[in-house]
């Protein structure tokens, strides 16, 4: 279900009793039993008393040093109390599990889920006891060669409960879904839908927006759909105005209240507009971290203390990279007037050609979009990074989920992002199949880092295939620590001097790219990643951030700074 905050929920979020597993014998010893001895010579080898526990939600990497760097498998029990109510249904809620989760109540296994960074929920009506309940979570996150992400991606692979747990009580009949949107290219129109879930599908459904006197009246059909389409005189959320209204869905069993924007996001020929006007995307890339606690941000405070820093940048849209962030960082940059790029975590080396990914691919764009749909701030869905034209069933596969997406909701723009582009006497070549289907040439290029200049970065030249498309420069930068001094022409010193000049040249190279319609730096924070391997300037940190993971802002900062004072 969606908007689950808004239910009578209990939450399992604290402290829960953890056996880490790292053979994963604990699948053989069928430790979601939690057998007991019996008699005088029986013996149990597990236990889940007298062990450690786990703050829920959290990461297990960041709570202990012994699983700092752990990619295996952490066994988590919960007890509960519940009394059943016969005119009740009552639904296990999580917000996130990374990787792999086998969820087991009371003995019995309710399921499994796949995939890191979304939600997932399972019905125990009538599978509850009256009283104490125990509750299993094994957690595995080792990489699969076949899972999204594949085996080798630029971040710390933290793992665990990541976001909160909830037990959600509802009506035999209640709401579990609903798009309240404006239509594509209008500023007034309401064209959405809600849907019941329950044995009592036809039903009068109400949505209300007090503030603007609206009370729009619909009968649901057996199937529980009821089409919503409906218009106001609405004040349009936008980076300087992020207005929100509240939106009241009632049926007969059932109401639930949301918080909802409203704006149009479109591309008109080389121009990205926001209600129909013309806006420079000023970006910058954030992963889920928060760099103080160096754990995976979750919390609203987490939200927070990375979404300010991107505002004091002079941002008016975050790159949610390389996956669905927490819920609590949609809502809040909303709040705060940032447009929101989401994305999957579709990241180099994925197994196209395997007969399971691209199902796991849709899955994930499916629980995305579901959960964020009525977000006004997402202006962007990304539902691939850095993948290449070359690799089996890539293009079939990449244009098909595209093509899903676009069936689910065509109201957002829908990008690939890529790094396929040559770059010859000072000149990109800017090409790939897959920007058919992108509604912007949204590239990565790290020249100046990676790849030296090769002339002028103000005598840069562009052959890109499609003219008549907006150009959105998605990464660049290059790796400084902060308060390493050194020339502003060596690279191996890691210096804030040489990121400064990359930045300098890059904001210059600006000028030079043919409809640009906005640049998004790589990294707002020096953020956790194992490949990174130097012992003296990474230490284990990927040293892109503008920002180092103590706040420290480096002179590339300023650039990026003066930059957007200018868009």
């Amino acid at each position: 279900m969606i908007n689950h905050q808004s239910r009578h929920l209990t939450s399992l979020n604290g402290e829960w009793k953890v056996i880490i597993d790292p053979t994963d014998i604990g699948q053989w010893r069928q430790v979601w039993q939690e057998r007991k001895p019996q008699k005088k010579t029986d013996f149990i080898e597990y236990s889940f008393e007298g062990g450690p526990e786990l703050s829920v939600p959290g990461d297990f990497n960041s709570q202990r040093c012994d699983l700092t760097y752990t990619e295996g498998i952490v066994w988590n029990k919960k007890q509960f109390n519940y009394i059943a109510k016969s005119d009740k249904r009552l639904f296990l809620y999580f917000g996130a599990v990374n990787y792999l989760a086998d969820v087991y109540l009371n003995g019995e296994k309710l399921g499994s889920h796949e995939g890191g960074f979304t939600p997932f929920q399972f019905e125990i009506t009538g599978k509850v006891k009256d009283g104490a309940n125990s509750l299993v979570v094994k957690v595995d996150n080792r990489r699969l060669k076949n899972g999204v992400p594949g085996l080798g991606y630029d971040w710390l692979n933290y793992g665990g409960i990541t976001r909160d747990v909830a037990l959600v009580e509802t009506n035999n009949t209640y709401i579990d879904d609903y798009s309240i949107q404006l239509k594509k290219g209008s500023l007034d129109e309401v064209l959405g839908w809600v849907h019941l879930d329950g044995t009592q599908a036809g039903q009068a459904v109400e949505v209300k927006i007090p503030e603007l006197n609206v009370d729009y009246k619909i009968r649901s059909d057996e199937n529980g759909l009821a089409k919503v389409d409906l218009t106001a005189d609405f004040q349009l959320w936008s980076p300087e105005n992020p207005k929100l209204y509240q939106v009241i869905i009632k049926s007969e069993t059932d109401s639930v209240a949301d918080e909802i924007g409203f704006r149009s996001i479109e591309v008109d020929g080389s121009k990205v507009l926001l209600n129909k006007k013309p806006i420079f995307l000023k970006a910058v890339n954030i992963h889920e971290e928060n760099p103080y606690k160096a754990a995976r941000a979750y919390s609203e405070v987490d939200a927070k203390i990375l979404l300010n820093a991107a505002k004091e940048l002079g941002c008016n849209l975050v790159r949610l990279a390389h996956y669905p962030h927490a819920e609590n960082m949609v809502k809040e940059a909303e709040k705060m007037g940032i447009m929101v790029w989401d994305e999957i975590p579709v990241y180099q080396h994925i197994e196209f050609s395997d007969s399971l990914v691209p199902a796991k691919m849709e899955t994930m764009m499916k629980e995305m979009v579901r959960r964020d749909k009525n977000r006004c701030g997402v202006v962007i869905w990304s539902l691939s990074n850095e993948t290449y034209p070359g690799t089996p069933n890539r293009n079939e596969a990449l244009i098909e989920l595209t093509q899903k997406c676009r069936a689910l909701d065509s109201t957002r723009l829908i990008v690939h992002v890529i790094n396929t582009q040559s770059y010859n006497n000072n000149t990109f070549n800017v090409w790939d199949p897959l920007y058919n289907y992108s509604d912007l040439i949204a590239l990565n290029e790290y020249i100046g880092w990676y790849i030296p200049w090769q002339g002028k970065p103000s005598e840069t030249k562009w052959k890109i295939a499609w003219p008549d498309k907006p150009v959105f420069i998605s990464e660049f930068g290059g790796g400084a620590l902060y308060g390493s001094d050194g020339p502003g022409d060596e690279a191996g010193q890691w210096s804030e001097d040489y990121q400064k000049q990359i930045y300098m040249d890059q904001t210059t190279m600006f000028s030079t790219v043919p409809n640009l319609c906005g640049v998004c730096p790589w990294i707002l924070f020096d953020y956790r990643s194992l490949g990174r391997m130097n012992q003296v300037y990474q230490k284990g940190y990927n040293r892109k951030g503008l920002i180092s993971e103590h706040g420290e802002k480096k002179k590339a900062w300023y650039i990026m700074n003066e930059y957007y004072k200018t868009k």
